[in-house]
């Protein structure tokens, strides 16, 4: 049980990491903003992400996965971490957080 609780600690580190990454677009870190689908960290500590973009053509394609990567990695007790984007489900405003839509006046 202790590995588990452990684990679930483990993840809410990653995730409060992963809220320090903002979309340059928009004034919401990406977490409340809905892009990550999924966080995994495995019995190794290895953690991988499963994140979408706003749009296939995003400006911030191909350095905000790598962001997220090493805020990830650089969360204490993380071994390695890897970030797959993802298309399935495309993203929609209605992903983001009730605190992103205040946030955006949505």
């Amino acid at each position: 049980m202790k590995v588990m609780e452990d684990r679930e600690l483990l993840k809410k580190k990653i995730i409060d990491a992963i809220r320090t990454c903002y979309d340059p677009e928009i004034p919401v870190n990406i977490y409340e903003l809905g892009l990550i689908y999924d966080v995994h960290v495995d019995g190794d500590n290895k953690v991988n992400v499963r994140m979408t973009l706003t749009s296939p053509a995003c400006p911030v394609a191909g350095t905000l996965p790598k962001e997220v990567e090493q805020r990830v990695k650089g969360v204490e007790g993380v071994e390695d971490a890897k970030v797959d984007i993802v298309w399935d489900p495309p993203w929609n405003p209605e992903m983001m957080s009730e605190e992103a839509k205040l946030e955006l006046g949505l």
